[in-house]
């Protein structure tokens, strides 16, 4: 329902009859003005409040926006309808993420009532299938954001639908939809040359023509997130464009150095580079990457097995932005390369989160040096025996903000002063 002439008559005939001091000061645009900047709870109850309230606190005007995740358990079929039909042209973004009760016939009425959303988010939705992207092609041209993650049943017809419908979107995610393959991206990628953002995590038939298909027709792509697509290989990374901020292969082992030296040269903003489980990957790449990469903020090194403290040398050179590096499992850095890190310009201003789980060969001196970051808010330090409570402690005590994740084996417990007994007492007695 809009606030339409029925919606002034119907106000109009209930302001007469409403006794609160408030409806008689301010005139019903100001107080839909302010009902507007409500959230779904706070509209609900005051929608009980009287008559009129319930008029204005429902009206589509105020639901430009709903997040309905804190009642996911709750929402069905219905409740969308019913929103779907209050909201009409007005509602412009809509989460229904981990809502599992909605269906394909909710997305329709949607679709149909709801033309002008921009931003769907419908994480989690697992009754939903190919129907419902179909009827969003059909009818919502200016949809902008989609989020598919973890809807088993979404295809390549989906994003066939979505490219052929809607040429405005810049942002979507089809993570763990494992039924994506490199037509459906193909299609998405040439009917959608606005794209900015493509998460595909966890699908494994996302391979190099998909990704090429992006980095050809999408030149604008910003973010791009294939974390285990482990068909993938240095020929696709080295086609991604210039515009490129955040680049997650997390998992792609088969990736090499001549896919960092081609970030390097066609990547050079890169602020965001996951690189987990890529174990081919050696010192030289990094050295290519941080020549020219010096935008980078955030590193996921994660079983990168082959790096040493050379690495460590070159970022401290040529990221100065380094805020958060994980460099968790990889078991040839020492603290030497954990000197060079603290002494570079990003560990004085920027470095915040440090991860070196599992890095055998650091010891409480790699702790000494990290006292010179200041702003380090976070060290993992699992299963780094040679790291000690009391080097800990002194890193606590020049950084008092810095949280520690570390574990330590409980002491094993002294020997009994008399040897334990083979058998139990009724064996004694019989």
């Amino acid at each position: 329902m809009t606030y339409s002439g029925r919606n002034k008559f119907e106000i109009a005939r209930f302001s007469s009859d409403d006794e609160n001091h408030i409806n008689k000061k301010l005139p019903k645009e100001l107080l839909l003005r302010i009902l507007s900047y409500l959230d779904v709870v706070s509209l609900c109850r005051c929608a009980q409040v009287s008559k009129l309230w319930n008029i204005l606190a429902l009206d589509g005007s105020n639901w430009q926006r709903i997040d309905l995740f804190d009642f996911q358990r709750d929402v069905e079929g219905p409740v969308i309808e019913n929103i779907s039909h209050r909201c009409g042209g007005f509602l412009r973004q809509l989460s229904l993420r981990g809502c599992e009760s909605i269906a394909d016939g909710s997305i329709k009425t949607l679709a149909q009532s709801c033309p002008n959303i921009e931003d769907l988010n419908l994480n989690k939705c697992k009754k939903l299938t190919d129907v419902s992207c179909q009827a969003l092609g059909r009818k919502c041209s200016k949809l902008q954001k989609i989020n598919l993650d973890s809807c088993p049943s979404i295809t390549d017809i989906s994003l066939k639908a979505l490219s052929d419908g809607c040429p405005l979107l810049t942002h979507v995610n089809v993570s763990w939809c494992q039924s994506i393959t490199e037509n459906g991206v193909e299609a998405l990628a040439r009917g959608c040359p606005k794209l900015k953002s493509f998460i595909c995590r966890g699908c494994k038939n996302v391979n190099d023509k998909a990704v090429s298909c992006l980095a050809t027709y999408c030149p604008d792509l910003e973010v791009l997130n294939v974390q285990g697509c482990d068909s993938l290989t240095d020929e696709s990374v080295s086609r991604l464009g210039g515009a490129l901020r955040r680049l997650c292969v997390s998992g792609c082992a088969r990736l090499s150095d001549a896919a960092l030296g081609a970030l390097a040269a066609r990547c050079p903003d890169l602020v965001t580079l996951e690189l987990a489980q890529c174990a081919q990957l050696t010192d030289a790449g990094f050295q290519a990457l941080a020549r020219s990469c010096r935008m980078l903020e955030r590193m996921d090194l994660e079983e990168c097995v082959l790096i040493t403290d050379a690495t460590l040398v070159h970022l401290a050179m040529g990221c100065p932005r380094l805020e958060k590096l994980t460099l968790s499992h990889c078991e040839l850095i020492t603290d030497y390369g954990i000197k060079q890190l603290s002494l570079s310009p990003c560990a004085a201003e920027h470095l915040s989160v440090l991860g070196l789980d599992n890095c055998p060969l650091v010891t409480d001196g790699a702790l000494e040096h990290l006292i010179s970051c200041h702003n380090l808010q976070l060290i993992e330090l699992y299963d780094c025996q040679m790291v000690t409570r009391n080097a800990i402690r002194k890193l606590r005590s020049h950084l008092p903000r810095v949280r520690v994740h570390a574990y330590f084996a409980p002491a094993t417990p002294p020997a009994a002063a008399r040897p334990r007994p083979r058998y139990c007492r009724c064996c004694n007695i019989i």
